[in-house]
């Protein structure tokens, strides 16, 4: 009996000395940061992997991710400063800078991305306002999520959060607006369309005008080298008729009636007085 007694009490021991030996020692892995608390109150805090010692029953170890993580801030309304309001659909890259405050602050990673949401959305709120519809759409988004990212680390650090990153994933338009939206940009359109039609006619009109300009003057001066030289060569002509006519008078000038005869007479009824000089020949011939 006495035997079996003290046996049961080696095994008691050696199982509370195995357990006090699992429940001393602590992991912390490279992913990880760990913090000590004893009592409440912060005894140690580990940021680099390795195996740590506690005391057991009495301190406490909180460990949290030392890696960045990804918060995804549920779709916002958030209005612009040309008074539309958009959906922004955002997401936050943080990590936890300083585990101390974080751990005297917020306590869990559950009510830090609570004030994540609150602080990022109220940033994104206030900047975006300070921009118009078009502006939050293309030229100047990059230069908006620098200036939420910038205010929300500044915002988040007296937490021991770092805001590393702060994204759109997209930005849409509610639809009940949607649709009031899409007929204001088709109108725009149509008017772009008929601004553009406008001045493409009043283009080809002015093309028009200059090649009517343009084939005036060529005709026209085309005109006029035609006429100097017809007029040299009727010149040339009747300078060449006047000497060989010069020649021979009689001749000429029967030539001249006998083309007269030629012309009147044919398929023609015509009466001439016995004086007529035209009849001339007619008298010679015998």
């Amino acid at each position: 009996m006495k035997n079996m007694t003290l046996w049961a009490v080696v095994i008691i021991v050696v199982f509370l000395g195995i357990f006090f030996a699992l429940t001393s020692f602590y992991i912390v892995d490279q992913t990880q940061q760990a913090i000590v608390l004893r009592f409440g109150n912060i005894k140690s805090i580990r940021t680099e992997p390795g195996i740590y010692t506690k005391v057991p029953f009495v301190d406490n170890v909180e460990k949290f991710e030392k890696r960045l993580m990804i918060y995804d801030i549920p779709v916002e309304r958030v209005i612009t400063s040309d008074r539309r309001t958009i959906l922004a659909d955002t997401y936050a890259i943080w990590r936890i800078e300083d585990p101390q405050k974080f751990i005297e602050t917020l306590r869990t990673v559950e009510v830090a991305l609570t004030r994540i949401d609150d602080i990022v959305y109220s940033h994104a709120r206030d900047v975006i306002g300070n921009y118009n519809f078009l502006e939050v759409l293309s030229t100047e988004r990059p230069a908006i999520l620098e200036e939420i990212k910038k205010r929300s680390s500044n915002s988040l650090k007296s937490f021991g959060i770092e805001v590393v990153e702060v994204r759109l994933k997209r930005t849409d338009l509610p639809k009940e607006n949607t649709e009031a939206v899409y007929e204001r940009m088709k109108s725009e359109r149509y008017a772009m369309a008929a601004q553009l039609r406008a001045e493409g006619e009043k283009e080809s009109q002015r093309m028009k005008a200059e090649a009517d300009k343009q084939a005036s003057i060529i005709v026209s001066e085309a005109e006029k080298e035609a006429n100097i030289i017809r007029g040299t060569g009727e010149a040339s002509a009747i300078n060449i008729y006047s000497e060989a006519y010069s020649l021979d008078t009689d001749f000429y000038e029967l030539q001249k009636i006998t083309d007269i005869y030629k012309d009147s007479f044919k398929d023609s009824i015509l009466v001439f007085p016995n004086d007529s000089p035209l009849l001339k020949y007619f008298y010679e011939v015998e």
